[in-house]
């Protein structure tokens, strides 16, 4: 029998996505159902949502819920291969413009009713209140799911295990005591033990007190997360629950995410096998934002949250110096995010004409072609939990330049400066240390300097392109996860073996969890280089 598994979210691509949290349940569901375990996304029916699945119908209404009334949805998500979805329709907590803010990006006042909404209807599915069958183990998502595991746990549901994945702990979910009771958690809960955190009441904590497992989405995270500079405050809730917690690595979409058959580049789609249509995007991309049109000009891109957390304060400040020590290079961002830095940045652009220029918002198509068409991705970052964009960079031979920190530290492979420019030939990318501006600029430089010799930078762009962040290692771990919590099977008897690479048995990673955090990632380059395209290691 097929585990059955609800996940349990507040996005899901193409269901409903602000950022890397809903690429990642979108590929992680997709990866699943491929794989044969009975997974079924859950989350709010938001406007639009419902127009991304089929075969809708009710089977439930759900009463005294937070919030009122609401009626559960079922349908299939054919752009996730069918995936089964759930979805929790109430206009009045859902039919809004934005998912979580407003349009003054202020939070929606109400955001504890409408996910505690969410957590309790989960644990209607979860527990047999509604016609569906029960699931094995419900996943939670980041805060806004936190209150899956403790109200499991009030309602004395025992046999349906729970999992908490933390996929940014700056995010919390810190409302007022006084909401409790509008939230439907008891009054037991609200002390130190519980789910308070300084006064009032926390989301994230609750999850994390109460859950099963706690997992996230890269090791050096997890490692990050238990010292006080990443905890955001909860580092020693977690360190209390660290025999639990463990690192699954996230994965990226590879059909999503592939050049060579990428429905948003047209007739321009590249591989490593022939590179000629990749010179022909950034002939787009310099077009559709305005730049000068010019095939050898090296094209640095932004494209992410243009917040304090993604240093794109550091980077306003970095960007003139590279634009003035480099005359050629040009410079395109796609994002949106703290008012300040949106201004600092069209100033940017006033400032170099046609060699800057920014594109306040975020649509899926242009995000595409600023991956295919840049030459350099900067993607710096405070705390980067895992880094989906980095790796969707590589898939296009655009090669990063990152924060170490996080997922980034796991996922870019950089030599250091200390290792030299031929060491470079076996890099994907290129880290810096620290949050200066100094740093920042300094990796740019760097970059430029391989950029100026396309032997190592073909190189790079090879490894990059050839390596492999695909769900398949996510997979194997989540579902050895899911196995080792039912009460019926022995960690011995369920070991998963790799089939393309050593990777851990289940009982070395669940083991793994208490030095802690030793799953791991590898990548694995192609070894076969096509006639006239990329080779490794090219002289």
């Amino acid at each position: 029998m097929s585990l059955r598994i609800l996940a349990v979210t507040s996005e899901a691509y193409p269901l409903a996505k602000t950022g890397g949290l809903g690429d990642a349940i979108g590929g992680m569901a997709r990866a699943l159902h491929a794989s044969g375990t009975a997974i079924t996304i859950m989350l709010p029916a938001y406007r639009g949502t419902i127009e991304h699945l089929t075969q809708v119908r009710e089977i439930a209404r759900l009463r005294r819920l937070p919030g009122g009334e609401a009626r559960l949805l079922h349908g299939l998500c054919p752009a996730l291969g069918n995936v089964p979805v759930l979805l929790l329709h109430n206009d009045k907590l859902y039919d809004r413009d934005h998912l979580y803010v407003d349009a003054d990006g202020r939070e929606y006042e109400d955001n504890a009713i409408r996910y505690a909404a969410l957590s309790h209807a989960a644990v209607r599915v979860a527990s047999g209140a509604t016609k569906l069958p029960k699931p094995d183990v419900v996943h939670a998502h980041d805060w806004h799911t936190g209150l899956v595991p403790l109200l499991l746990r009030d309602k004395g549901v025992s046999n349906v295990r729970t999992i908490l994945t933390l996929h940014n702990m700056a995010f919390q979910g810190v409302f007022p005591m006084e909401t409790a009771a509008a939230i439907g958690v008891d009054e037991r809960y609200l002390d130190v033990d519980g789910i308070e955190y300084w006064g009032k009441l926390s989301f994230m904590k609750a999850g994390i007190r109460y859950a099963d497992r706690i997992t996230t989405v890269s090791q050096t995270y997890a490692r990050e997360i238990l010292t006080e500079r990443f905890g955001c405050g909860l580092e020693g809730v977690l360190a209390t629950r660290l025999h639990d917690l463990l690192a699954v690595p996230n994965g990226i979409d590879p059909e999503e995410w592939d050049p060579a058959t990428d429905v948003h580049l047209g007739k321009f789609q590249f591989s490593t096998g022939d590179m000629s249509n990749k010179r022909r995007c950034k002939q787009l991309l310099q077009r559709h934002f305005g730049l000068m049109e010019n095939p050898r000009a090296p094209v640095l891109v932004m494209g992410s949250r243009l917040t304090h957390q993604k240093m794109a304060d550091v980077a306003v400040q970095a960007l003139p110096r590279v634009l003035d020590d480099y005359p050629d290079l040009q410079v395109a961002v796609l994002g949106q995010g703290e008012k300040p830095i949106e201004a600092a940045l069209r100033q940017l652009q006033r400032c170099y004409p046609g060699r800057c220029a920014v594109r306040i918002g975020f649509d899926e198509a242009t995000a595409h072609m600023l991956h295919a068409g840049g030459d350099l991705l900067l993607h710096g970052s405070r705390f980067e939990p895992f880094g989906l964009t980095p790796l969707y960079a590589m898939r296009y031979g655009t090669i990063p330049i990152g924060s170490r920190v996080g997922g980034m530290a796991d996922t870019i492979t950089d030599p250091g400066a200390h290792a030299g420019r031929d060491a470079m030939r076996n890099a994907t990318g290129l880290l810096f240390e620290g949050d200066s501006v100094d740093a920042m600029a300094g990796a740019i430089t760097r970059a430029m300097g391989l950029y100026r010799r396309p032997p190592i930078w073909q190189a790079m762009q090879y490894r990059a392109m050839t390596s492999d962040f695909g769900w398949d290692r996510a997979v194997l771990g989540y579902v050895s996860l899911y196995r080792s919590l039912l009460p019926d099977e022995a960690l011995q008897d369920v070991a998963v073996a790799s089939p393309a690479a050593s990777r851990p048995s289940l009982l070395d990673q669940v083991t793994a969890a208490a030095r802690p955090l030793a799953v791991g990632i590898g990548v694995r380059a192609a070894k076969e280089s096509a006639p006239g395209g990329l080779r490794a290691g090219a002289a």
